[in-house]
């Protein structure tokens, strides 16, 4: 095989997508100390009501280190609280605080930059088509996805 081949194959330039977003949104929101992970949780956080680590795994598609890791950096900072739930001993409820919510207000422009600066070298068709091509590519390996992370 070619190393032009290679170069070709797409999950090489997912992977390159994914480093020059990740490149994109430090430098737009570098300054605030939050990663694109710990922006995603805090963002689900957020917006999901009664949410618990394993949920917020879920959703985000993090694995359960990566969770827990990501959910200790944000509690230490005051941007989220954990706490036990009345009813069940063995989970902890996830509640964004309000130095959370200010955070997130205060990003959200940074954000929004990191994110066209990504995608605006598209046109906004190219933008939903790119976006509905992705969410295809992960519906279809959805039911694979259990077993590839172990």
């Amino acid at each position: 095989m070619s190393l032009a081949r290679m170069l070709a194959f797409a999950g090489h330039q997912i992977r390159r997508c994914n480093q020059i977003a990740v490149a994109l949104f430090a430098e737009e929101v570098g300054d605030f100390e939050i990663t694109p992970v710990q922006y995603a949780a805090l963002t689900t956080i957020a917006e999901t009501s009664d949410l618990d680590a394993t949920r917020l795994a879920r959703t985000v598609a993090f694995d359960r280190s990566t969770v827990g890791s990501v959910l200790e950096r944000l509690q230490d900072r005051g941007l989220i609280d954990r706490e036990y739930r009345r009813d069940d001993k063995r989970t902890k409820r996830l509640r964004i605080t309000a130095e959370g919510r200010r955070l997130l207000q205060t990003i959200a422009p940074a954000v929004a930059r990191s994110q066209q600066r990504f995608v605006g070298v598209l046109s906004a068709a190219e933008q939903r088509q790119l976006e509905q091509l992705l969410a295809k590519l992960i519906e279809r390996h959805a039911a694979d996805e259990e077993r590839l992370e172990s």
